[in-house]
């Protein structure tokens, strides 16, 4: 699999089309102009104010002010609240789109992405002759930051399962959807922003909201809901939540091929996942770089030690999560051990006085254990595994320093020696404390390098 693969026609718009109003933060009265874009241009934001009219492609290396908007910077150009005018041209298929503004700042309307979504369609998006490119994540991308945290996992698609809570969990809300055109405009673009009562005070002393209303957010006090309309979804808060992660994952530059699944997201935890993926498509568009060759998993071995599996997996430290194979069952089956011991480097934020060990590395261990036992059915010398999908995932009790995890792996579908399907189950002192359904492809190294 290409970290970056062609399919379906890029698209823009036929026709400029221009909306007026006030700005959120600044409280300015601005202009935007959607206009058409050659082909591979992607987003440009025009800043017509300024002297010379400066262009800023919205990209990670560029972001600046995160506190309750996305801003980029290039020289003394500055475009803030970018997030709901990506997430439309995102969500509706556009890909390429000057984005005209005489402010710093697009118009909030009324708080969510729908006003935008409309000017598109007014638009009359249209195809375009170049075809249009994808960054295919390949391995899993984890931030944590206190109580949020936000995953990417290989998806063949673009799948959000979001988590969102205030401090009290009084508003607490999920949500998981596969995200196409259809879903986004009906499903989430009208979602609109929203803010603790409480944080008010503190958003005016820091300069921001100078255009907030309820005309254009929903407050929340207590139990009680503030809006000039009662709220729009049942779920409003986690579809706006997922709405601002389309917008700022828009900043790696390409749409992607993930599942994201996030928890109490945010627009800093956001720019950490993207910057984290931008670096990844950067690595991977400098050209490959040699892996040492996975040693073969013979069938005769009944154990591997950890020298054997460091010979086996392309894993190092600080992401190598099995110690030992205990034990080969058959042809399909496996048991290993993780030791997790308080030394390990992410305990130090995953978290602080209360360690526990990321739901995420847990699955990476799960799919480790499981790429060995692949592995082992054929000849793996010149080959790999690589994690494509996960399913029916399930955390049900924390994992903590000096716990000994204890994996159990089974093949359940083959198909050749190319995919296979398996159960994995992880347990602690006996008790289950996750699960899941993993895919993998099984490719030689040269076609992971190249």
């Amino acid at each position: 699999m290409t970290p970056y693969a062609k399919a379906m026609k890029q698209r823009t718009l036929a026709r400029e089309v221009t909306i007026s109003g006030q700005a959120l933060h600044t409280g300015e009265t601005v202009t935007l102009t959607l206009k058409p874009a050659a082909p591979g241009a992607g987003y440009v934001f025009r800043r017509i104010d300024l002297n010379g009219a400066p262009e800023i492609k919205p990209r990670a290396s560029l972001l600046g002010d995160l506190v309750r908007q996305t801003t980029i910077q290039e020289g003394h150009a500055k475009v803030h609240t970018v997030e709901h005018v990506l997430s439309a041209l995102h969500g509706c298929g556009v890909d390429n789109c000057v984005i005209e503004m005489n402010a710093s700042e697009p118009p909030i309307l009324d708080g969510s992405a729908k006003p935008y979504v409309d000017l598109i369609m007014q638009g009359d998006p249209l195809e375009q002759e170049a075809e249009r490119e994808y960054f295919i994540l390949t391995e899993p991308v984890s931030i944590q930051k206190g109580n949020s945290s936000i995953i990417a996992l290989p998806h063949d698609g673009f799948k959000i399962s979001c988590t969102s809570a205030d401090d009290r969990g009084i508003h607490a809300q999920f949500l998981s959807l596969n995200i196409d055109p259809d879903v986004y405009m009906t499903q989430i673009a009208a979602a609109r922003t929203f803010t603790v009562y409480e944080d008010i005070e503190e958003l005016i002393k820091l300069g921001k909201i100078k255009g907030g209303s309820l005309d254009c957010a929903v407050v929340i006090k207590g139990d009680k809901i503030l809006s000039k309309e009662g709220l729009r979804f049942k779920d409003e808060f986690v579809r706006h939540k997922m709405l601002d992660i389309i917008g700022d994952i828009t900043l790696l530059g390409l749409p992607i091929k993930a599942h994201i699944i996030a928890t109490r997201p945010g627009h800093a935890i956001n720019a950490e996942l993207t910057k984290a993926l931008a670096a990844q498509l950067e690595e991977k568009r400098k050209g490959p770089k040699k892996k040492p060759r996975p040693a073969m998993v013979m069938p005769t071995e009944t154990e591997l030690d950890i020298r054997r599996i460091l010979d086996t997996l392309p894993h190092r430290y600080p992401f190598l999560m099995i110690d030992r194979v205990m034990e080969f069952i058959g042809e399909d089956a496996l048991v290993a051990i993780k030791n997790v011991s308080i030394n390990e480097p992410y305990f130090q934020g995953h978290f602080p006085n209360n360690p526990v060990m990321p739901g995420v590395l847990q699955l990476e261990a799960m799919a480790q254990a499981a790429g060995i036992l692949m592995l082992r059915r054929g000849s793996s010398e010149g080959k790999t595994s690589l994690f494509m999908s996960a399913d029916k995932v399930k955390f049900r009790k924390p994992v903590r320093p000096g716990d000994q995890l204890i994996i159990n792996a089974k093949l359940t579908k083959t198909r050749g020696n190319k995919l296979a399907t398996s159960e994995v189950t992880c347990t602690v002192d006996g008790q289950v404390v996750s699960s899941g359904e993993l895919m993998f492809a099984i490719l030689d190294t040269s076609e992971v390098e190249g």
